[in-house]
Formats: structure tokens, C-alpha cells, sequence
């Protein structure tokens, strides 16, 4: 009889729950990531950062400037989509600016109920006006302790070693999330563009942060296919991948990421605009989802991409008719697969399922209590 009971709770966790809002959405507890901080200030913030330090956007009035960065269009490569950094990196360039960025990230994150993000981006693109690479990364930790003050949301830094950049750049990078380990920093990244700059190149910086046991996530499978994601694992040893899309492609490599629970940061909206899949209804996360693959929701770039996690899930709701499990289990997978310490997240999982639970039972009428 309880066999069949708990049979029950199964089969009802698993079906597609119908008429859920945006609004039920933005009330569940989630957390971000992989979201870069100069793709995700506000239009306008670039504006008001433009005006004040006299900074020439090729725009007019902030109306022309949304027009020029386009938030949310369409690209025709994962290229032609960072064009729209050239923008943003312009009003980033004094410590002023860095914080206020990152505070005002924790506050949008904070009205949607993101109680944990981690922001990334790379201090070597914010020296043009001769800031220091310590400072720039304080700018941003100072900020983002502000917004944890005032809004209740934790947060860490990742810092990204750029691919098309150069290797001895990455090094540097490494070096200094390696000094502010502990200190803000959670992780090191390799973003920047993938196809023919391969993460091998950057062997150097990761043999240092693994070495210094500093947690690892690489864009990879986006631009380019199943090796790069090769790469970033057996070349990098990343504990992450960012984005991913492309692992359907190698089922020996899927099921070994699948078997060895390494977490993929999906970013559907923005994985649809770069041109790494062709439409959302051939996005690849509800087939990882079915198969048990670790799988995250992320923004990636709240402007850029014009978007928040709240519509990420809706999004992906809509789409694919998630059911209350699918829901509950991409926001665990963001707590279980985020770098904050095991102590601070055996605490926070807790918390975190206990509050979409009481949600999933009140407002989806999905009781998973069982499952």
C-alpha cells in the first residue's frame, strides 16, 4: 500500500503542471551562476555612468544607446553577440562605477529572489584608465558585501582568464584570484570567444589554480563542439561547464559528465541569441534534464540578453511543460552545484528546498514531499 502511495506521489511529481505565471516563478527561490557583470548593468545605469564621466556611447539619448546595444536580438555568432561588451566595458573603468555595478546586480537579484549569485568577469578589461588589477577586483567585492548588507543576497566573484586575449593574460588572472582566494573570489573561469582559441593554450593559469585548489568553471561546448568540453575537463580540470549545449553531441562524454554529477550552466535565452541553438524548442535542457544530468538555469548576460531568471524559467517552462520535479530539481541543482563552502550550502539547501516546497504546494499544487 505504501509503495503504491509513494507510486503515486511519482507519477504526480512528474506530470506537467499547467497555468503556472511568471509571477509564481519570481517567487521561488533560485540562485545565478553564470552571470557576467559587464554584460548585466542596467541601460539605464550605462547611461547615467556615460553622462557623468563625459563618455562618448555613439548615442544621443538612452533610447538611441538600446537601440545600438540591442538587448535581446538575435546574432549571428557567439562573436558578434560580445560586441555589445564594447558598450558596457566603457563605463567600467574607475572603481566607482565597478561597485556600483555589482551593488546594483545584488539588488535586481534580491527582487526576483536570487538569494545566491556568482558574478564574473575579467579585471583585465577594466584597466584602460589605469586602475589597478587588485582594485578593480575590490571595487566589485566591496560592492557585492554592500548588496549583501542591504538586500540579504551572498555572492561571489569568479575571474575569467580570456581565451582570445592571450595565455600569459589568463596567467595573470589566475594569479590574482588565486591572492583574493578566501577573500571574495570562488572561482576561476576562461570566457571570451571559443572557436580557435582552444583551452589547452591556457594550461598554465589552471595548473596554478588547481594547484591552489581554487574552484574551476570554462565556457565551453558553446561556439565550438564536444572537445572543447573535452578540453576544460581533462586538459583544465574544470568542476563546471559553461553552457554546454553541444554535449548531446558525444554520448561517451555526456554520460561520463552525467556520471560524475560535473554541473552544466545553461543560459537558454542567450544560448538561442549567440547561434549555439537554432530556436529555444531545440534547446538541450530538458532532454539533460530527463536524463539526470546536473543541469542549472542561468542569465549569463541580464542586458545583453534582456533577461532575468525568472524569465529563464518561465521560458523553459512554457516550452518543454516542466513538471513540479523538473522545477524543484533545477533549484537544487543550483545550490548543489554552486562554489559557495559545504558547511554554507548543506545549510542553504536545506533552506532552499524547504521554501520552494511550501511554494511547489501552494501555489502549483505539487506536493513533493515524498519524492
Amino acid at each position: 500500500m505504501q509503495s503504491d502511495e509513494l507510486r503515486k506521489e511519482k507519477n504526480h511529481a512528474n506530470q506537467p503542471v499547467p497555468g503556472l505565471t511568471r509571477e509564481f516563478f519570481e517567487k521561488l527561490p533560485k540562485t545565478d551562476l553564470h552571470v557576467h557583470l559587464d554584460g548585466s548593468l542596467r541601460l539605464e545605469t550605462v547611461w547615467e555612468l556615460a553622462q557623468k564621466d563625459g563618455i562618448d556611447l555613439g548615442a544621443g539619448s538612452i533610447e538611441e544607446l538600446r537601440e545600438i546595444i540591442s538587448p535581446g536580438k538575435m546574432h549571428a555568432s557567439l562573436n558578434d553577440y560580445l560586441k555589445g561588451f564594447d558598450i558596457t566595458l566603457k563605463v567600467l573603468q574607475t572603481k566607482e562605477n565597478l561597485y556600483r555595478a555589482a551593488y546594483e546586480l545584488a539588488e535586481d537579484c534580491a527582487k526576483e529572489n536570487v538569494g545566491y549569485f556568482e558574478v564574473r568577469y575579467s579585471p583585465i578589461l577594466h584597466t584602460q584608465k589605469g586602475l589597478s588589477l587588485p582594485l578593480i577586483l575590490e571595487s566589485v567585492i566591496e560592492g557585492l558585501k554592500a548588496g549583501q548588507r542591504d538586500f540579504g543576497v551572498t555572492s561571489g566573484v569568479i575571474v575569467c582568464g580570456m581565451r582570445n586575449i592571450s595565455p600569459e593574460v589568463s596567467l595573470r588572472m589566475a594569479e590574482l584570484a588565486v591572492a583574493f582566494k578566501n577573500r571574495g573570489v570562488v572561482g576561476f573561469d576562461l570566457a571570451g570567444a571559443e572557436y580557435n582559441y582552444p583551452a589547452r593554450d591556457h594550461i598554465g593559469a589552471f595548473s596554478l589554480i588547481l594547484s591552489n585548489n581554487v574552484n574551476v568553471t570554462i565556457h565551453a561546448g558553446e561556439a565550438y563542439g564536444p572537445d572543447s568540453i573535452h578540453q576544460a575537463l581533462h586538459y583544465c580540470g574544470a568542476h563546471r561547464i559553461g553552457h554546454g549545449v553541444r554535449l548531446r553531441e558525444d554520448g561517451d562524454l555526456l554520460n561520463y559528465v552525467n556520471d560524475h554529477r560535473i554541473p552544466l550552466e545553461l543560459c537558454p535565452s542567450s544560448n538561442v541569441q549567440t547561434g549555439a541553438v537554432k530556436n529555444i524548442a531545440e534547446h538541450p535542457v530538458k532532454f539533460y534534464l530527463d536524463l539526470g544530468l546536473r543541469v542549472t538555469l542561468n542569465t549569463d548576460n541580464r542586458l545583453i540578453t534582456n533577461t532575468t531568471m525568472t524569465d529563464e524559467y518561465y521560458l523553459i517552462y512554457k516550452t518543454f511543460n516542466l513538471s513540479g520535479q523538473n522545477i524543484l530539481d533545477l533549484i537544487l541543482n543550483g545550490v548543489k552545484s554552486s562554489f559557495m563552502p559545504h558547511e554554507s550550502k548543506k545549510w542553504y539547501l536545506r533552506d532552499i528546498k524547504h521554501r520552494a516546497l511550501e511554494i511547489l504546494k501552494h501555489d502549483a499544487k505539487v506536493n513533493l514531499k515524498l519524492i
